[in-house]
């Protein structure tokens, strides 16, 4: 697809060549994708050339261009056994994406490439073009895990930039790794003037609605999270996502919140109108890496109930609604009080996490590393 027409640098700058590269690209609308594409679109309209490179159809009216490379779909692959390095679906799909994106992946053609997966579409990007290769930027969107361990296959962890999505992974990289401190973002423009539509997500009217958007992965405990709610009568849980555990979920509803729980998958462009269909937003990561939805809640008007942790108050500020969310009690009564406040409106916080200014600090980070490098050539 040709990449569409946006206003060049100015001619004190030159456009950088940007690759993201990760197999959900063009399928998913999981906080990964939606980030990654995120920043690539504004850097786009910024006037780089960035190339994207995933699994999913090729879309009309994207500001980068796109490369379609074919991979097998995560939820194929749940029944395969979980060993060193395939520890989970996700990696095995990863795996099948790493060999088309090496038929799809050019190095000369780049600068700077981008990826959150790791190992093997890390590793691909990372392997790939000798001396010449472009510098590689690795994304803590899923964890700092690969950039911290030094077992099994993470021993064969590097990059050029570790982009630090939170002020802890800055902390405890920096002494290794060339870091930045990047969030995540949203575009606050989607959530101005959105009305909630209960009835375009088979939402009852009339109740009160608690909201999660999570995957359904142990992590994620969604399951604690319907526990906490099912003690208030009356109000509705609605999840928004899929993933292995969704048969665990599905039966768990069933005993606990007949008639109360909805769950189902939308798109990034519905969002908006999600989170205004709600009254509470609930996710229960205990340590989530930066969590877009946090923002993306606030800017829809919702209370966020949440783990209380210095890194999600560095998001959200300090809010009486974050707690332990491991007690049981205290989170049900947490859930309720955010209840009682109910949804407000757009929380001029969020406007600090707009994509357009996010990704204006991956390019400094991309700059200020060719500079390095630049510099490093010159004295040998």
């Amino acid at each position: 697809m040709a990449r569409q027409s946006h206003p060049s640098h100015t001619s004190e700058e030159t456009p950088l060549r940007f690759l993201f590269a990760l197999p959900g690209f063009h399928q998913e609308e999981r906080g990964a994708e939606v980030a990654l594409l995120s920043v690539a679109e504004e850097l786009a309209k910024l006037g780089d050339h960035v190339t994207v490179i995933g699994a999913g159809e090729p879309r009309e009216g994207t500001a980068y261009e796109y490369r379609q490379a074919k991979a097998i779909n995560r939820r194929k692959l749940e029944w395969l056994p979980k060993i060193p390095p395939f520890r989970s679906e996700t990696v095995w799909e990863d795996a099948s994406f790493s060999r088309s994106l090496k038929r799809a992946y050019k190095p000369s053609e780049f600068d700077i490439t981008l990826t959150c997966n790791f190992p093997f579409s890390h590793w691909t990007l990372r392997d790939n073009g000798g001396a010449e290769a472009p510098l590689h930027m690795f994304v803590t969107q899923n964890g700092d895990w690969p950039a911290r361990s030094d077992k099994s296959e993470f021993k064969r962890f590097s990059c050029d930039g570790l982009v630090c999505t939170n002020p802890d992974y800055e902390r405890d990289n920096a002494p290794r790794w060339r870091t930045a401190l990047i969030p995540n973002g949203i575009n606050p423009e989607r959530f101005h003037g959105v009305e909630g539509n209960r009835a375009e997500f088979g939402i009852p009217e009339g109740v009160p609605v608690v909201l999660m958007v999570s995957a359904f992965i142990e992590t994620k405990r969604v399951m604690d999270g319907m526990r906490a709610v099912a003690p208030l009568d009356g109000v509705h849980f609605v999840c928004a996502g899929d993933g292995p555990m969704r048969d665990e979920v599905d039966a768990l509803a069933k005993e606990i919140l007949p008639g109360r729980f909805t769950r189902f998958t939308t798109t990034a462009d519905r969002m908006a109108t999600l989170y205004r269909s709600a009254d509470v937003f609930l996710h229960m990561s205990l340590f989530e890496s930066f969590g877009n939805v946090f923002v993306e809640a606030m800017a829809g008007g919702l209370p966020v109930v949440g783990h209380d942790t210095p890194r999600l108050r560095w998001i959200v500020g300090d809010r009486e609604t974050l707690c332990d969310t491991e007690d049981q009690a205290m989170l049900t009564a947490k859930i309720a009080d955010a209840l009682k406040t109910g949804r407000g409106d757009f929380d001029p916080r969020a406007s600090e996490f707009a994509w357009s200014n996010i990704a204006l600090k991956y390019r400094a980070f991309a700059k200020e590393l060719m500079a390095e490098r630049a510099a490093k050539a010159a004295q040998q």
